[in-house]
């Protein structure tokens, strides 16, 4: 993991400096973080988990969160491929990735 879990620098140019709307996104990021890993990890339906990746993905681009949107795209892959799984590696890397991503956003939000 790099030692920045979300790009400030590309979530400001998306936002256009709006540091209002970028902790409104980044909190919103982290409340989809929460729900999709209960998804993608706790869901018995392979096309739930697999639309919850893809989600998550989409939503971690949005942001900067880019350890996070690989994660969830080797998920994604895994879940879509003729095996319709994923390692336990791979789940791990998700849920780290989303946890330093939420961590980063929880120290961004003390700072403001």
């Amino acid at each position: 993991m790099s030692a920045t879990a979300i790009d400030i620098a590309y979530l400001s140019r998306q936002t256009g400096g709006d540091h209002e709307l970028e902790r409104e996104l980044l909190a919103l990021f982290a409340q989809q973080c929460a729900a999709h890993l209960r998804t993608i990890h706790g869901s018995a339906d392979t096309q739930t988990r697999l639309e919850a990746a893809h989600t998550l993905k989409g939503a971690a681009r949005a942001v900067g969160a880019w350890q996070v949107a690989e994660a969830a795209d080797r998920i994604e892959l895994g879940l879509a491929g003729p095996a319709h799984g994923v390692s336990e590696a791979a789940m791990d890397a998700l849920a780290l990735a989303a946890a330093e991503a939420r961590a980063a956003i929880a120290r961004l939000d003390c700072a403001a």
